[in-house]
């Protein structure tokens, strides 16, 4: 299992600063949310540890089987390698591939190669909507099941962690219940280490163990499962207010 340390993270582009000191961690085998309103550096701290931006100060850290890493040193490739999934924002699916062709797709690097038909039988024993169209091109799934293949596409590579990017974009109320409740369900299943940035706070609350709300590129609040946080304090946290 994996736990990721963010310590002090300073973070944006050109002049912009999105993030401004900012400290959070995932336990191994924890999932934890990452939420606010769009704009206020969610996607931006997950390209940071995913190695698509490079922080101006801070340190990104993986501890995993019994070593430290700094991944700010660290290429995207090399991170994946590392045992660090992504599911990123609009799911970045190949159109013109099927649903089977896009796992093996994802399956088929240096992490997840030699595993890669366990993986594949998992996934789709996991979503078995997939199974049902692995020959259908996947832009012609539905947003809910795009999703899924995006979740399931992250799970060839064999990770320990998986970084999830805003799966509720695009998706019906019900739908995103679903999905959210599939993460969660996953993540007990393979003990996996789950960092998922959302801006629908009562559904991702109700999966995470712990969150964190983001706001003007600062870390304003942490909630657990014991929280007793009333409505309106929740709605101030998200905006960033009081």
């Amino acid at each position: 299992m994996s736990r990721i340390i963010v310590d002090r993270l300073v973070a944006g582009y050109g002049a912009v600063t999105v993030l401004r000191d900012i400290s959070l961690e995932v336990g191994a085998g924890e999932l934890v949310a990452l939420l606010g309103v769009n704009g206020n550096g969610k996607s931006t701290l997950l390209n940071c540890i995913l190695g698509f931006i490079r922080p101006r100060s801070g340190r990104i850290v993986l501890e995993t089987q019994g070593r430290t890493v700094d991944l700010l040193t660290r290429s995207p490739h090399e991170i994946t390698n590392l045992g660090i999934a992504s599911v990123p924002e609009g799911r970045r699916l190949v159109p013109n591939l099927t649903v089977e062709e896009n796992l093996l797709l994802a399956g088929g690097g240096p992490r997840g190669r030699k595993d890669i038909a366990a993986n594949l039988a998992f996934c789709f024993e996991t979503f078995p909507i997939l199974a049902e169209r692995r020959r259908q091109y996947s832009s012609t799934l539905s947003g809910g099941q795009q999703q899924l293949l995006a979740i399931a596409r992250a799970l060839m590579t064999s990770p320990e962690a998986i970084v999830i990017d805003e799966p509720s974009v695009g998706l019906a109320p019900i739908v995103v219940g679903q999905v959210i409740a599939a993460i969660r369900a996953l993540q007990e299943a393979r003990n996996l280490t789950i960092l998922m940035a959302e801006q629908s706070f009562f559904q991702a609350i109700e999966v995470a163990s712990r969150a964190y709300v983001l706001s003007h590129g600062k870390i304003i609040r942490e909630f657990d499962q014991t929280s007793a946080v009333g409505d309106a304090e929740i709605r101030n946290a998200m905006m960033g207010v009081g």
